[in-house]
C-alpha cells in the first residue's frame, strides 16, 4: 500500500476517536484562560491507597502492576475530564482511554507500552500481558495515539514519599507514579503521586478520581 495513502487512512481512523473542540465552550473554559500559558501548569496530589485486595489478587497469579492499572483506568472512565486533553494550546476530546506502562526490554532499556481500557479484568489482563511481552521482546514502543493516555511509572524497589514536577513541556497527559508498598499486619498500603494539567481538571475532580481508584480496588472480587 502507498505510504501516503496508509498514513491518510491512519489519520482518518484516529479522528474517529479524537477531535478538536473549542476550549472556551467547555466546562474547562475558566481554567483554560488561567493556566494554558502557565510555565508550570501541572498539579500534583498524593494519596495513600489500601491495596490489600490487589495483594490478594497477586497471590492468585495476577500481576500487581496490572491490577492497579486496571483500577486506575476503571476510575478514570468515570471522570469525564479524563476524556479532554490540552495539546499545543488546543483542546481535544477523546472517546477512548488507555494507560502507559514503562517496560524494561531484553536490552535492559525502557520502552513505553499503551494498553486500552477494558471493563473486564481478565480481558484487560490478557491484553496487558500480550502487549508488555511484545514490547519487551521487540524493544519498540507500542502506542495508542487515538487514546487519551494516562502515564505511569512504578519504582517498586524504592521507598518514596512522592514525586513532583514531572513535566517536560511536551506531554500534558495525567501521570501517576508509585514506589514500594508497605505491609503492616494484614493491611498493605501504597502511596501514589498523581500529576495532572490544571486545564484538564481541578483539584476536586482529581481527588474524586483518587477516591474512585480506592473504590475500584475495594470492589474487586478476590
Amino acid at each position: 500500500m502507498n505510504m501516503a495513502i496508509s498514513n491518510a487512512q491512519d489519520n482518518l481512523e484516529r479522528r474517529k476517536f479524537m477531535h478538536e473542540i473549542e476550549p472556551l465552550k467547555t466546562n474547562r473554559a475558566t481554567s483554560y484562560k488561567l493556566y494554558i500559558n502557565a510555565p508550570m501548569p501541572m498539579v500534583t496530589i498524593f494519596k495513600t491507597l489500601d491495596i490489600t485486595k490487589l495483594i490478594q489478587l497477586k497471590e492468585k497469579g495476577y500481576k500487581l502492576n496490572m491490577s492497579l492499572c486496571y483500577c486506575i483506568l476503571s476510575a478514570a472512565q468515570k471522570t469525564k475530564e479524563f476524556y479532554l486533553l490540552p495539546i499545543d494550546h488546543k483542546m481535544f476530546q477523546y472517546d477512548q482511554l488507555g494507560i502507559s506502562i514503562l517496560v524494561k526490554n531484553i536490552n535492559h532499556e525502557l520502552n513505553s507500552c499503551d494498553v486500552s481500557y477494558n471493563d473486564n479484568l481478565d480481558a484487560f489482563n490478557s491484553d496487558y500481558l500480550q502487549r508488555v511481552q511484545q514490547v519487551k521482546e521487540t524493544c519498540k514502543d507500542l502506542e495508542l495515539p487515538d487514546h487519551m493516555i494516562i502515564g505511569t511509572s512504578s519504582l517498586i524497589h524504592h521507598e518514596i514519599d512522592g514525586v513532583i514536577n514531572m513535566y517536560s513541556g511536551i506531554f500534558n497527559n495525567p501521570f501517576l507514579i508509585w514506589g514500594k508498598y508497605k505491609t503492616i499486619g494484614k493491611t498493605t498500603t501504597l502511596r501514589i503521586s498523581f500529576q495532572f494539567h490544571h486545564v484538564q481538571m481541578d483539584g476536586d475532580e482529581a481527588c474524586q478520581f483518587l477516591d474512585e481508584i480506592q473504590n475500584q480496588i475495594n470492589d474487586l472480587n478476590t
